[in-house]
């Protein structure tokens, strides 16, 4: 059975000592989109370095209409944010790439995420920080997530936990169940994330450990087992040419 309060330990004891090898006085930035990831990220980043080492960074698109969640979630935590609004930077790059380009639907929900990550790692060039990844296990195993977008970062505590886990690790620290258990939506077309992949996460994450084999669902087993494989290119080191004859230095 899944102890949430042990495995928040171990989390925050984990990020202790990252952050104990990094520079004096970096900082954890984290994109605060006020969902459940972000909130629990940003939660256990507080509570292993102290909220004076925890920047928050809202990203609304324009106008975004649950802004009140991040809000929420900076205010709980007591840790200074920024918000930056990227709408009129997504708008101008598509812009531009629509002048010669048709713009696809992938470079609609891919581009957004893209700058999002930009934007956070220049937050972290101007306070000393680093870039917490906010990706779960179970949306990664599926490909739920942008490829040096949210898939981005440099320090990723949530990425072997799957979202039943990250919800009971949230709800261990006591967040709002209002970020914990909110309904992520894509932003683009209206419906959840657990719409558009065909299958819920609960489901998923009994799969991923390995409580059910699907034997009974064998279409929705192939089709969890196919995304998979079509998305390992965004968990697996970028493949590189060595050529073994070239001399390297030790």
């Amino acid at each position: 059975m899944f102890d949430a309060k042990k495995t928040a330990d171990a989390v925050i004891n984990w990020l202790k000592a990252y952050f104990a090898d990094a520079p004096e006085g970096t900082k954890a930035v984290v994109g605060i989109s006020g969902g459940k990831d972000s909130s629990v990220a940003a939660a256990l980043c507080t509570k292993a370095l102290g909220k004076e080492n925890v920047i928050g960074v809202l990203m609304p698109q324009g106008v975004q209409s649950d802004i009140d969640c991040s809000e929420l979630l900076v205010n709980t935590l007591g840790i200074k944010s920024y918000r930056i609004n990227v709408g009129s930077t997504v708008d101008t790059l598509l812009t531009e790439i629509g002048s010669s380009l048709d713009i696809s639907r992938q470079a609609q929900i891919n581009t957004p995420a893209r700058i999002r990550m930009t934007t956070l790692y220049a937050v972290a060039a101007c306070v000393n920080g680093r870039v917490i990844n906010t990706c779960n296990l179970s949306e990664d195993w599926v490909g739920y997530s942008t490829k040096f977008g949210d898939a981005a970062g440099d320090v990723s505590p949530l990425s072997h936990l799957t979202v039943t886990e990250v919800i009971a690790i949230g709800d261990e620290l006591g967040l709002p169940e209002k970020l914990t258990h909110k309904v992520p939506i894509d932003g683009l077309s209206g419906k959840s994330d657990e719409e558009n992949l065909g299958f819920t996460y609960a489901k998923l994450d009994l799969y991923i450990r390995g409580k059910t084999d699907l034997s009974d669902e064998p279409e929705l087993r192939d089709r969890i087992d196919r995304l998979h494989r079509n998305n390992l290119h965004k968990l697996l080191p970028m493949p590189s040419f060595c050529d073994s004859t070239l001399p390297v230095r030790e």
